[in-house]
C-alpha cells in the first residue's frame, strides 16, 4: 500500500508510444505482454449500471457540479500493518485517498493502489458518516478497485458514468476528493490532452488516459473527474511532477474504462485481459524499404509460454541501422488480425484489448517476404 495515494508514476504520450520503432532509441511497444504492455487507444462502450443517477444536459457551473456530486464523493482511509518496529510491536502505515458512489447497493470505485495491502478500509462522506468497508476485487491492470459499504439509501448518491470517448481536448472539468486529507476540495481545469498511456500498478499499460491542468494532489486518487453535465468521466490516478506535487498536469482512468472493468469486478471480485505475449515495433512506411521489411508490427520479443509462443511466431534476430538509428530486423512482422490492417504497436493493442481471454483470432504476417495466417486461441493476461 502506498500511504501517499496518489502515485507520481510516468506517463508517455500516445504517439510517441504508437510510433514504437520510429520514435527513437528503437523503442518498442508491446502487445498485452507483460509490466509495460502496449501503449494504444481503447474504445469501449459505456455500459451504466441501471441504479446510476441520470445525468443531466444543461452544462454546470463549477459550483452547480460541486453542489451536484460532493455528497456523492468519500474519503477512503487504509490501514495496513507494516514490519515489526525496532522497539517491538509491528508498526501500523495509514493510507488515504477518494472515492465515489458507484450504485444504490453501496459500492464505491477508487484506485487500486490506494487499497492495495489494506488490512482495513473505511469510508467517510461529507458529513462525517463513516463505514467500514469491504474490498469486493480489484484490477491492477486498470488501477480501479470496488469496495461495498452498508450505509443508508438517503447516504447513496451514485453519480453517473459519462462517455469518455466523447470528450474533446480544452473541455472544462473538475476533480472532487481529499487531496492531503482535505475532505470536499474541488478542483477546476480543462482537458488538457487525450490518448495519454499511464503505467498501472502492475506495470501493464492503462489505456486512452486522460490529462488534465485541474489540480490533482496526493489524495485525490480514486476519486472522480466531473464533466459539465455532471457525469465522471474519469478516475483521477496519478500526476506527473518532479516535485511531488501538482505541477498541473494530472491524470485519470477514462470513464469507459471503468464502465468495462467494474461490471466484471461486481460479477466474479476480479477482472480479466486478453494475452497474446509478444512486444512489437512498428515499422513504418517509410522505414519498411530501409529495413528489408513490409510495413506492421515487428515482433521484437515472444515469452515463453504464451499464446504467441505456441503459434510459432519469431522474434527478431538482428539489426539495421538506418540514419545512425539501430532498429531491430528479421522477426515476424504482424500486418493484420482478423482482416483489421495492423500498422502500430497502438493498433494491435486495441486489437487484443477488444477480445476476451479464449477468443480465437486469426493473424497475418510476414515473414522473409513471406505472408503466412495463422489462429490464435489467446489467454489471460498474467497478474
Amino acid at each position: 500500500m502506498n500511504p501517499r495515494s496518489t502515485r507520481t508514476l510516468s506517463v508517455t504520450a500516445a504517439l510517441a508510444a504508437a510510433a514504437g520503432i520510429g520514435a527513437g532509441g528503437g523503442a518498442a511497444t508491446y502487445a498485452a505482454l507483460s509490466p509495460e504492455a502496449a501503449r494504444t487507444v481503447v474504445r469501449q462502450v459505456t455500459v451504466e449500471s441501471s441504479e446510476q443517477a441520470a445525468s443531466t444536459t444543461a452544462p454546470m457551473s463549477v459550483s452547480e457540479i460541486y453542489e451536484n456530486a460532493s455528497k456523492s464523493v468519500v474519503e477512503i482511509t487504509t490501514v495496513a500493518t507494516g514490519q515489526s518496529s525496532p522497539f517491538g510491536g509491528d508498526q501500523q502505515a495509514r493510507g488515504q485517498g477518494s472515492g465515489f458512489v458507484y450504485d444504490a447497493d453501496g459500492h464505491i470505485v477508487t484506485n487500486q493502489h490506494v487499497v492495495d495491502g489494506a488490512q482495513s478500509v473505511s469510508v467517510m462522506f461529507w458529513d462525517g458518516s463513516t463505514y467500514e468497508a469491504e474490498v469486493v476485487g480489484t484490477d491492477a491492470s486498470t488501477d480501479l478497485a470496488v469496495l461495498k459499504i452498508d450505509a443508508p439509501a438517503s447516504s447513496l448518491q451514485p453519480l453517473a458514468l459519462g462517455d469518455s470517448s466523447e470528450l474533446a481536448v480544452g473541455e472544462s472539468v473538475v476533480a472532487i476528493g481529499s487531496p492531503f486529507g482535505l475532505e470536499g476540495t474541488v478542483t477546476g481545469g480543462i482537458v488538457s490532452a487525450l490518448h495519454r498511456q499511464m503505467t498501472a500498478p502492475n506495470n501493464f499499460t492503462i489505456n486512452d488516459s486522460i490529462q488534465t491542468d485541474a489540480a490533482i494532489n496526493h489524495g485525490n486518487s480514486g476519486g472522480p473527474l466531473v464533466n459539465s453535465q455532471g457525469e465522471v468521466v474519469g478516475v483521477n490516478a496519478q500526476i506527473e511532477s518532479e516535485s511531488g506535487g501538482s505541477d498541473g498536469i494530472g491524470f485519470a482512468i477514462p470513464s469507459n474504462t471503468v464502465a468495462s472493468i467494474v461490471p466484471q469486478i461486481l460479477s466474479t471480485g476480479r477482472a480479466e485481459h486478453a494475452y497474446l505475449g509478444v512486444s512489437v515495433a512498428t515499422v513504418s512506411d517509410s522505414l519498411a524499404s530501409d529495413l528489408g521489411l513490409v510495413a506492421g508490427v515487428e515482433v521484437t520479443e515472444v515469452r515463453n509460454g504464451t499464446p504467441a509462443a505456441e503459434a510459432g511466431f519469431r522474434a527478431a534476430t538482428d539489426s539495421t541501422t538506418v540514419d545512425g538509428q539501430s532498429y531491430p530486423t528479421g522477426g515476424d512482422v504482424i500486418t493484420e488480425i482478423d482482416d483489421r490492417p495492423i500498422t502500430s504497436g497502438a493498433e494491435l493493442q486495441s486489437a487484443i484489448d477488444a477480445k476476451r481471454p479464449g477468443d480465437t483470432i486469426t493473424i497475418k504476417y510476414s515473414r522473409d517476404g513471406k505472408s503466412t495466417t495463422v489462429e490464435v486461441t489467446l489467454d489471460a493476461r498474467p497478474s
